[in-house]
């Protein structure tokens, strides 16, 4: 039973999820305002929002019947007879009070930080976390089926993730955390659209209009290209500014994990075959991660 909610939970999904907190976390405390208490009940309720959009989609693509023999990815909980809809949709419950119990707790240990609009702020944010989480593919308006996955992905992911941590730590807004933010949502919504490439044939059958069924597989590779080099020129940006405005040219390591996205983007052009490009999912997740993590590392040793 446990192997069959990790699975549900998706584990390789968690280091992209938490990839923003991370770069928002390392600027802050890159200006002196760290604190590993906003760090760690951050990391929780970005986890906890992954795994119940996770146990959603898992729910949502069960009922709707995307979740079937014809599917390429891998076999979901419900699907492979694992867990059932009535388990799944208690586990959503249990994890929307979770999620949203740790968003508060963040929320109150931030507070000193924030203005009264700004904590009000947080907590609609909070709730439309959740409520995005879900409705992905949950109810018969599932956005993800409309289109607008990729959207939600790129404002939650990027810019939710990065400057909405960034500004619990008390700086306020700052309009370089723009561009990192661009950068991991970019590279988020890359991952969904392979994953979305992989299906294609599928998702068409069951009318599942995503981005990449709308645009075709040829041109949803362009769509792909496009992701990916938008979010390494923002990121060239900004590590290039902060490297040379501080004199921290050891900052300049953060672009190893970016020859990576090179040899994924070769590979990801030169495919032919939808089922193939699911090996290149997990690549990517990691390749943003450890972006995130020598950025947020290199950024702060000249600090000490």
């Amino acid at each position: 039973m446990i192997k069959a909610w990790l699975n549900a939970a998706r584990l390789r999904t968690l280091p992209l999820s938490i990839s923003g907190i991370i770069v928002g976390s390392g600027m802050a405390a890159h200006l002196g305002a760290f604190d590993a208490q906003i760090l760690s009940l951050a990391l929780l309720t970005t986890i906890g929002f992954q795994v119940l959009s996770n146990f959603a989609n898992d729910l949502g693509d069960s009922q709707k019947g995307t979740d079937n023999a014809q599917r390429v990815g891998p076999a979901r909980a419900i699907q492979s007879g694992l867990l059932s809809q009535k388990q799944m949709r208690l586990a959503i419950i249990i994890m929307s009070l979770v999620s949203f119990s740790s968003a508060l707790l963040l929320i109150y240990k931030s507070v000193e930080n924030l203005s009264t609009k700004e904590i009000y702020a947080y907590i609609v944010l909070a709730i439309a976390c959740i409520i995005a989480a879900i409705s992905y593919t949950v109810g018969k308006n599932a956005y993800g089926y409309r289109a607008l996955g990729d959207f939600m992905v790129f404002l939650f992911f990027g810019f939710v993730s990065v400057v909405g941590v960034f500004m619990l730590y008390g700086k306020g807004f700052q309009w370089l955390t723009i561009f990192p933010a661009i950068s991991i949502g970019a590279w988020s919504t890359a991952v969904l659209n392979l994953n979305n490439l992989r299906d294609i044939e599928n998702d068409r059958i069951m009318n599942k209009r995503t981005i990449a069924v709308n645009l075709g597989f040829e041109k949803g590779k362009i769509y792909h290209v496009i992701l990916v080099c938008s979010g390494l020129a923002t990121w060239f940006f900004c590590v290039y500014l902060l490297a040379t405005v501080h004199s921290n040219y050891f900052l300049f390591l953060a672009l190893i994990p970016s020859i990576g996205f090179v040899l994924h983007l070769q590979r990801t052009i030169q495919e032919q075959s939808p089922a193939n490009l699911d090996k290149e999912l997990k690549k990517v997740a990691l390749f943003t991660f450890f972006s995130a993590l020598l950025f947020a590392i290199l950024l702060n040793l000249a600090s000490q």
